[in-house]
């Protein structure tokens, strides 16, 4: 129940934040300078405009590797000072030789792209980067932008965000929001939007209005190169390396600029293992994270106490290890056995009145959801228990900790008979259904029969079955991909 309480006062702290932000038209420009480049000194010409390292780490993306490359290439800026690099981990020859071709089209266009790859895929995502920074031509770069292999920025994407890093010397980071292509396919993608928009909307928007910190997304952001050397480079101690480089930064004095009005397009996971694996990888690195920096947190000397207290707290001990935590032991565990033990005792305000409140800061942000909500509650609820798992795995390094899947993709241009989709292999059992919602379904369907037949004092049958059905509907891989649900 404490710490329910302490969940739901950072819910509404940064909900009332970000109302307050969208109440008064709070903009980035307020606080930190923007004016356009296009205005430059006639005789300084392109040379005013800094160069630009556009980065785009990809491992076996077939699907989507032409949208990627094809954004960046067109993003508007001079020529002579933008650099586009691949930079291919694909293990699969076939898909690499098709990425290579790409680039080397795009070279035939007048685009200064280059084609980078390793001979090991050590540090994953963050060992690419690192090893793409050491390039001559990335040395010389001021600014990195860096955007994932299913993300397109649109043409002016560097037009809108680099102007708040070259007027702002103390500004390290510039992040845009996420926009989707998917998000309407399928029940499961439009309850992951409503997580998104609340973490950007909100979370986002909260940090970078009062204390100038948030989490680095790992990608849709430019980089100044400096911070970044600063920091000490990319690390692969933790599959959450983006925030690990934003917590570093942060500690040596930068700041970050969030800017929601401008958004990048990109591809949300199709398939319930896949969001799991994604949430897994998120969840234990970002608890991992806590316990590795928690003492230099502390000890910085270039963050005031109050930015330390907010760090500590809201951003790592609440959100990376409370928020999974309670919702999974009190609503999937104490809840469901209390209809059991007669003498338990369960106040309404802690099992009714604060997921209400924590339902409407969730809603107020985004109206036109109102009627995903109920499911948007219930999958939640399932996924506390991944969300759980995955925190304790990272505060205590348990086994399976720097498990790195990446996230297949689907991709929206699959018309083009260019590129051949994947062959598809037969499934064993247990990757075409998740044994553990089945057990937990099944859990919560006996307790609720219990509830139903002795309810007693208390009636939480109907809940338990709902929770119940959608941990099973889950278990068997349904997304809601039929017309009624899309």
């Amino acid at each position: 129940m404490v710490m329910s309480v302490m969940l739901v006062v950072e819910a509404v702290y940064n909900s009332v934040v970000s109302l307050g932000v969208k109440a008064i038209g709070w903009r980035p420009e307020w606080r930190f300078k923007w004016e356009p480049l296009d205005g430059a000194d006639e005789e300084k010409g392109r040379a005013h405009y800094p160069l630009v390292l556009v980065q785009i780490p990809m491992y076996n993306e077939l699907e989507v590797y032409k949208l990627s490359i094809a954004a960046a290439c067109e993003l508007q800026w001079p020529k002579d000072r933008i650099i586009v690099q691949v930079l291919d981990d694909s293990t699969d020859p076939f898909i690499k030789n098709l990425v290579e071709l790409e680039c080397e089209n795009w070279v035939n266009k007048g685009v200064n792209i280059k084609y980078a790859t390793r001979t090991s895929r050590k540090g994953f995502k963050a060992g690419a980067l690192k090893k793409g920074m050491e390039c001559d031509y990335a040395t010389q770069s001021e600014y990195i932008a860096i955007f994932d292999a299913d993300f397109q920025p649109e043409p002016d994407f560097l037009l809108r965000t680099v102007p708040f890093l070259v007027h702002n010397p103390e500004v390290a980071l510039v992040q845009a929001r996420w926009s989707f292509v998917n998000d309407t396919t399928s029940l499961l993608t439009r309850v992951q939007k409503m997580f998104f928009d609340y973490h950007f909307k909100v979370e986002q928007e909260a940090g970078s209005a009062t204390f100038a910190f948030f989490s680095f997304n790992g990608t849709a952001g430019v980089w100044r190169t400096v911070a970044i050397k600063e920091a000490g480079g990319w690390k692969d101690r933790t599959t959450v390396e983006d925030m690990d480089l934003a917590v570093r930064a942060t500690l040596k004095g930068w700041k970050f600029v969030y800017v929601g009005d401008i958004r990048v397009k990109s591809e949300l996971p199709s398939t319930y293992k896949a969001y799991c694996r994604q949430q897994f990888r998120w969840s234990s690195g970002g608890a991992n994270l806590f316990r590795k920096m928690a003492k230099d947190v502390l000890v910085a000397k270039d963050v005031s106490l109050l930015k330390k207290s907010y760090m500590l707290y809201s951003f790592f001990l609440v959100r990376r290890v409370i928020a999974p935590t309670a919702a999974c032991i009190l609503y999937n565990i104490i809840l469901p056995v209390s209809v059991t033990i007669p003498e338990l005792y369960l106040p309404v305000w802690g099992v009714a009145y604060i997921p209400m409140v924590l339902t409407i800061v969730t809603a107020i942000r985004h109206p036109k959801n109102l009627h995903i909500m109920p499911f948007w509650i219930l999958f939640e609820s399932v996924m506390t228990v991944r969300r759980m798992r995955a925190a304790l795995t990272g505060l205590l390094e348990l086994d399976g900790l720097n498990q790195w899947v990446v996230t297949k993709k689907v991709g929206n241009d699959l018309e083009d008979s260019e590129v051949p989709l994947l062959q598809k292999t037969r499934k064993r059992l247990r990757d075409r259904v998740n044994f553990p919602e089945i057990g937990f379904s099944m859990f919560l369907f006996l307790c609720a029969s219990y509830n139903l037949a002795f309810h007693g004092t208390t009636s939480y049958y109907i809940y338990l079955y709902l929770q119940g059905l959608v941990f099973l509907l889950l278990g068997l891989n349904f997304t809601g991909t039929c017309s009624c649900c899309q």
